[in-house]
């Protein structure tokens, strides 16, 4: 019977042996492998562990205790920087927006020096409102009288002298911004008669009247076509149409 016995588990004894070497040579690779790697971190390692020994000389320990607390404190302060910029980021727009905020007009109630910037601008377009009403009541004046056949240095008298009234004249602080001009067709403009200049304005003349006012050296400036011959209605509409067209597209 144990000759029977033998014969029987021979075949299987074999089989068995065949898988074992397979995961047996499995198994090898797999350390071969594993090896491998400790090989390679052991060689990486190596540099620093030379250097630390080299800077501590025999006292390997305290050397390896030394270089852990240092890079201890590197990546702790790594982290902190890391958390800083991480806080600077997540609040970079808000205070972005809260400063954008500021500048447009929260300043106006809550500083005392702005407020009073503030006060003294509203002071500058007050200036500006004063000397354009004056001009306007003026442009107007001028319109219902001048005709032809006056000379232009009356008309510019004339005119200056109703301006120094409404703008209540007061030395440098309020007046004439500059002198009258009156240019005629070729002219374009900017020529001012002088005392004695025996210039008539005639019917079918083209004559350009500027004139301005100020008031603590804020000018306001305007001038305006005056003709008389029904010939030249195209083209003073022309001119007062590209002027609109003009504000209109230059926006707010």
């Amino acid at each position: 019977m144990a000759e029977l016995h033998h014969p029987q588990h021979g075949p299987k004894n074999q089989l068995l042996s065949g898988d074992d070497l397979k995961e047996e040579k499995d198994d090898a690779a797999e350390s071969a492998k594993k090896k491998r790697r400790k090989k390679k971190r052991n060689k990486n390692s190596a540099p620093a562990e030379a250097n630390a020994a080299e800077g501590n000389g025999d006292a390997g320990g305290e050397g390896d205790v030394a270089k852990l607390l240092e890079r201890q404190t590197l990546e702790d302060k790594e982290r902190e920087d890391g958390e800083e910029d991480g806080d600077e980021g997540e609040n970079s727009a808000v205070k972005t927006k809260k400063k954008r905020k500021k500048k447009k007009g929260s300043w106006r109630t809550t500083s005392e020096e702005k407020r009073a910037l503030d006060g003294a601008n509203e002071e500058m377009w007050n200036d500006f409102r004063q000397a354009a009403e004056a001009h306007r009541q003026v442009r107007a004046y001028v319109r219902s009288w001048i005709k032809p056949g006056m000379t232009m240095i009356d008309i510019c008298e004339k005119l200056e002298d109703c301006s120094r009234r409404l703008i209540k004249e007061n030395g440098l602080k309020a007046g004439l911004a500059f002198p009258t001009g009156c240019s005629i067709n070729h002219c374009a403009a900017h020529y001012t008669p002088n005392a004695g200049d025996p210039t008539v304005l005639r019917y079918d003349d083209v004559c350009k009247i500027d004139f301005g006012t100020h008031i603590n050296g804020r000018i306001i400036d305007c001038a305006f076509t005056v003709t008389f011959n029904p010939k030249f209605d195209g083209l003073l509409e022309a001119v007062r149409d590209a002027t609109n067209t003009g504000i209109k597209f230059a926006g707010d």
